[in-house]
């Protein structure tokens, strides 16, 4: 089973960023394990999602995304009760086939994109299913692997 903390603290708000976040103490990320941006379940008023953690110097912070503060039912200020699981699960993205075919036609381009960092992948995988014309989203593909033929 892996590592589990639970602790008290309360939501951030940066309203020059617009970045709303939830602090980790130290010795909550020395209960997860050596490295310190460990991969994380975090479940705050009964609601979960995966993130990883960010060092900031000597403070450690979670993301807390207005999507994710809705779904929780929580507001910047507030005192909530942060539960992390360590996230031992491989980090996968549901790569479109549009998308897919697009990659493997153009030579490396499948490679770099398999290569980069869960997040990146995530994101250019959220820009084309968030297209709404058809041109849009081909247009975006393109792009992505014009990138990954650049790497």
């Amino acid at each position: 089973m892996s590592a589990t903390v639970t602790f008290l603290t309360t939501i951030l708000q940066d309203e020059n960023v617009n970045a709303t976040g939830i602090p980790v103490p130290p010795e909550a990320i020395r209960a997860l394990g050596s490295h310190k941006r460990p991969p994380v379940i975090i479940t705050v008023n009964g609601y979960s999602y995966r993130s990883t953690v960010a060092p900031y110097g000597d403070v450690f912070m979670l993301p807390l995304s207005q999507e994710h503060r809705k779904a929780a039912g929580v507001t910047a200020g507030q005192k909530v009760e942060v539960t992390l699981q360590l996230d031992e699960e491989p980090r996968t993205v549901e790569v479109p086939a549009d998308l897919a075919a697009a990659l493997a036609a153009q030579p490396g381009a499948e490679a770099a994109f398999a290569a980069l960092a869960y997040s990146k992948r995530k994101e250019f995988v959220r820009q084309v299913n968030d297209a709404k014309a058809q041109a849009t989203r081909e247009r975006r593909i393109a792009s992505i692997v014009a990138q990954m033929a650049e790497r």
